[in-house]
């Protein structure tokens, strides 16, 4: 599915969270494609120049800065850093991590990292962006969520408690913020191939049933995901507030 030009974000920034690749990348460069001025954080540095070199060449800003979401301080410093002296009118909280692992064998070091990339970096980051939001009375927020908001998968423990709970903050973030005209939403998608997902579901042995379960009888792309984003955060989606739209091809049908 094509990203190019869809929607007119010219005039408007946006900070990209877990934009070095696959979903995130897409989301960075679809939303630059179709005007937006991007801030894009990810923990490779050098994906990062490789995206804001791309961005330059579509006639936007990308302003980048290498983070880890897992550190405590550094979702309040990047918050920080992106509406220093700008603003920022879209936020896609979109990185995440998981630890596959069975309950029993659950690793407390796993679980904390897990709930500190994919739940408290939203949370924190929100919490900033939206002040500046509730000033300027504008903005769309959306959390890159997951199937696993609403469903519950084997030796998915602390990712599908995260999800589930990225899913709790986008309902109570939006009954706080729509009174101030911020939209916020999150984008739920059955497996996507990037790295992430070819650890966890990369094995036919595993993927094929997953399949089975699908009413489309595949998994999605990264570009239908990014598009999904794409479309939440824009004036076509001005009256969808507080939602999970679920990108999963029918698996929750």
């Amino acid at each position: 599915m094509d990203t190019t030009v869809k929607y007119d974000f010219s005039g408007r920034r946006a900070l990209v969270t877990g934009a070095t690749r696959g979903i995130g990348r897409e989301i960075a460069l679809g939303l630059a494609r179709s005007g937006c001025a991007i801030a894009a954080t990810g923990r490779d540095e050098e994906a990062l120049g490789t995206l804001a070199s791309e961005i330059a060449e579509l006639g936007v800003e990308c302003e980048t800065r290498a983070a880890d979401l897992a550190d405590p301080d550094a979702p309040i410093a990047l918050a920080r850093w992106a509406v220093n002296g700008a603003h920022c009118d879209i936020l896609i909280n979109n990185a995440g991590i998981n630890r596959l692992e069975r309950l029993v064998d659950l690793d407390p070091q796993h679980w904390d990292e897990v709930m500190n990339v994919n739940l408290r970096a939203p949370a924190l980051i929100s919490s900033l962006i939206a002040r500046r939001m509730i000033e300027r009375r504008s903005g769309s927020i959306v959390h890159v969520a997951s199937v696993s908001s609403v469903r519950g998968f084997r030796e998915h423990a602390a990712y599908c408690a995260s999800k589930f709970g990225l899913q709790g903050l986008t309902q109570v973030m939006a009954v706080e913020l729509g009174p101030h005209n911020v939209r916020v939403n999150a984008v739920g998608p059955t497996v996507v191939l990037t790295p992430l997902g070819r650890e966890a579901w990369g094995d036919p042995a595993k993927a094929d049933p997953m399949k089975a379960r699908i009413p489309l009888g595949r998994f999605a792309t990264v570009e239908e995901v990014a598009d999904t984003v794409l479309f939440l955060a824009s004036d076509a989606a001005s009256m969808i507030h507080g939602q999970i739209l679920l990108v999963d091809g029918g698996f929750t049908a």
